[in-house]
This record gives C-alpha cells, sequence and structure tokens, in this order.
C-alpha cells in the first residue's frame, strides 16, 4: 500500500513592520494591535487571507508576534501539472479592515511582495524558500513598510480512498494511486431500530457510559434516527472497523432539525482482542443541523481515551453548506494555534474527506496522512469515520423530508 505524493506550502511568521509616519486605516472590529492583512495568490488556487500584526522589531530582528496562513496543498495531480514550471506565490499586503462596504474594499493596498518557489525539490525533501523581511515599496530613498514571512515546503504523503458508491449502498472502497484503482475494503451498512442488534454483542454492557442517551428517553419512534452501523471489512472478510449511531439523531421540541445542543453522535470501533464481536471505542463524532443565514451542517470529533468516556480529547471542529457540501479535515498545522490544537496528541495532516451537498449521490474520496498508518486496519478507521460524516448528511436531514429507502430498512422490515 503505497501513498501518493503531496506537498504541503507553508506561510508562517507574518507580521508587518510600518515606517513611522504611516497610519493603518480604520481599524474597524479589529484591534489596533491588529488592524493590516494579506491576500496570498498562487495562480490558479483560490486565494488565502490572513491578519498581520504589527512589530516594533528593530533591524533584522524576527518579529515579537507573528501570524501563519493555512497553506496549499498539492495533490499527485496538480504536481505534475506544475512539474518543471516555475510557481510564484504573491502577497498583497494591505491596511484596515477586511471586507467590503457597499461594495467597495475596506482595506488600503500598502504593496506587493512575490516568492519563487520549486516544487520539484520539495517532494522528497523539505525546502525553505523566503525567511525574514521583505520590503514593500521600490523606492530605496523613502521609508518603505516590511514583510516579515517564512515560506517554506514539505512532503506531505497520503494514503487516498474512494468509496465505489454511497455509504449505505454497502459499497468496495478503493486505494487510489495515479490512474489506478485497487478494490482494499468493503462495507455493509443496516438499519436496525434494535441498538443491541445493531452495536457488537459485547458492546452494549461493557460501554453503557458512551450512551448518553437512550432511545426511549427522548423521542417516539418515528421521530429519530438510529440503529444505522457500517461496517468494514479487508479483502478476507475480516472486520476492521466499524461506525455505530450511539445517540439517536431526533428533531429539537417545536423544530424539524437536530439541534447543537442535542446532536446526534457515533463511535467508531476498532476490534479489540482475538474475537469477532469484541470491539473497543476509537473516536466519537457529534453532528447536527446549524441554524443561522447558511444552513450548515456542525461536526464534533474527538478521540476515546483509556480513561472513558468523560475523558474524550476533541480533535476538529466544522461546519459545512448543506447546499454545497464541503470537506470534514483533521489538519492541525492549519488550526496549530486554537484550543483544540494545543490539547490534541496527533499533529500535522491527519485525514480528508469529502462531502457532497444535500441530496447528491456521495462517493466520498478520503485522504490520510501517510504517518498516521500504520497497518491496514489503522486506514479502516478513517474509512469507518468517512462513512459516519457523510451519513450524518442523512441522519439531520430536516424531519419534514423523507430519507431514501437505504436508510429505512428497518420500516420496511417492520411492515413486511
Amino acid at each position: 500500500m503505497d501513498p501518493c505524493p503531496f506537498v504541503r506550502l507553508i506561510v508562517e511568521s507574518l507580521a508587518l513592520k510600518l515606517p513611522q509616519a504611516t497610519k493603518p486605516a480604520g481599524s474597524g472590529v479589529y484591534p489596533t494591535a491588529t488592524p493590516c492583512f494579506c491576500k496570498l495568490r498562487i495562480k490558479n488556487f483560490p486565494s488565502q487571507t490572513a491578519l498581520l500584526p504589527l512589530s516594533n522589531s528593530s533591524g533584522d530582528s524576527p518579529p515579537e508576534s507573528s501570524t501563519s496562513a493555512a497553506g496549499f496543498h498539492l495533490d499527485a495531480l496538480t504536481l505534475r501539472r506544475l512539474s518543471g514550471k516555475p510557481v510564484t506565490l504573491r502577497i498583497e499586503v494591505y491596511t484596515g479592515r477586511m471586507g467590503r462596504t457597499c461594495g467597495v474594499s475596506c482595506g488600503k493596498l500598502v504593496g506587493r511582495v512575490q516568492v519563487s518557489v520549486d516544487l520539484g525539490v520539495s517532494q522528497t525533501r523539505p525546502s525553505v524558500f523566503q525567511n525574514g523581511w521583505m520590503k514593500l515599496g521600490k523606492e530605496p530613498d523613502k521609508p518603505t513598510a516590511k514583510l516579515h514571512l517564512t515560506v517554506r515546503a514539505e512532503p506531505d504523503p497520503r494514503f487516498v480512498f474512494q468509496f465505489g458508491g454511497e455509504p449505505e449502498c454497502s459499497p468496495v472502497v478503493f486505494q487510489i494511486q495515479g490512474n489506478i484503482r485497487q478494490p482494499v475494503f468493503s462495507c455493509k451498512f443496516s438499519a436496525d431500530r434494535s441498538r443491541s442488534r445493531s452495536l457488537p454483542p459485547d458492546f452494549t454492557n461493557k460501554n453503557r457510559g458512551w450512551m448518553r442517551t437512550l432511545s426511549g428517553e427522548r423521542e417516539r419512534q418515528g421521530r429519530e434516527r438510529k440503529g444505522w452501523m457500517i461496517m468494514i471489512y479487508d479483502l478476507s472478510g475480516s472486520p476492521v472497523a466499524a461506525a455505530s449511531v450511539i445517540t439517536p439523531f431526533v428533531p429539537s421540541p417545536g423544530s424539524d432539525r437536530v439541534s447543537r445542543s442535542n446532536p446526534g453522535a457515533w463511535l467508531i470501533l476498532r476490534p479489540h482482542g482475538f474475537s469477532v464481536s469484541s470491539w473497543k471505542p476509537w473516536g466519537r463524532l457529534e453532528a447536527w443541523r446549524e441554524r443561522g443565514p447558511i444552513d450548515g451542517l456542525g461536526y464534533k470529533f474527538e478521540l476515546v481515551t483509556e480513561n472513558g468516556p468523560t475523558n474524550g480529547i476533541p480533535i476538529a471542529e466544522s461546519t459545512m453548506s448543506v447546499k454545497k457540501g464541503g470537506q470534514f479535515c483533521i489538519d492541525k498545522r492549519v488550526s496549530r494555534d486554537s484550543a483544540l490544537s494545543l490539547r490534541s496528541p496527533v499533529k500535522g495532516f491527519v485525514m480528508g474527506s469529502t462531502v457532497e451537498a444535500e441530496g447528491k449521490v456521495s462517493k466520498p474520496v478520503v485522504q490520510v496522512g501517510m504517518q498516521h498508518v500504520t497497518c491496514m486496519a489503522d486506514a479502516a478507521l478513517f474509512i469507518a469515520l468517512s462513512a459516519a460524516i457523510d451519513l450524518s448528511m442523512d441522519a439531520c436531514r430536516l424531519f419534514s423530508r423523507k430519507l431514501r429507502k437505504e436508510l429505512c430498512h428497518d420500516e420496511q422490515d417492520s411492515s413486511s
């Protein structure tokens, strides 16, 4: 099982030094300590924006504080397309607020810089292309603003998988390597209202702490989505991972949506011991339907610790548009300054999984960082997590709308 080449372009240690005569444009909602921002652009990539703290350091000394941009991720196809071609990172620096007012940009352009990047070298070893201060002005006799930044790239190989169909249709999962698609897992989805049958036989009695709320305590049947489970098997037919709804998805009182205050939840399970019926929780995924101007789906994922259900470690939290879909990503370099990252035991890129918009055919593509996979069973856990992420789009569907038949086996069985 070989990974695909990926390169991560990292832009960090961002700070701005303004001439004494320069006064920042109105700071708006941002504090006066951070009234500036920059836009980062690479051709054919979405632009990025990052705040810039002001620095009073003297000479070429590094800034007292700095920020980082999200960076750019280049997959194997992009690397082939750019092979042998120069890549230029362009940075525009502005003072004032980010965004627009009445269609007019609120920021005032201070200057531009650009950095050349050699991606060929970066596929095999880390490379640094810029580290220090760069002048924003072209007139040597006048005081000029300076931008501090570090631009570096490092290889970030990943395993890439794709579901051969929608998770609820029990598809085969392929590993993708360039133009080669190799089957590596199979899935079996079931929707059984009997919780004792939807979980492994020995799991119910041993892990009640994770079952925070039972279906009988919440809503009458027909107003809850529970019993969903997807099993992941290797090519020999042995179960290697599973995802099971552990807290039913039910509408909040007086509404037809799953609220953040009462989310549904999945357990991601791994085999434990030699018995095929012995399982151990690895992770917990919560999902809910966000309210607001953008109809969104919210997720929160945490790792399960040996100390029990009340000591889970938060790893990632994100929201995506129900109408557009998106990608659920666990990337500890992107969010390393956040509270979630400070508590996280994992580092670097962990995984990313695509989610299609509500109502569209979904065949999730899963990327897993090479350093987090030591065997196929490790990869299977991320496949199970990806399936739970995708199925949560249906689990959080408004209760005034019907689910597709594959998600309602229990209702069909009970009526036959």
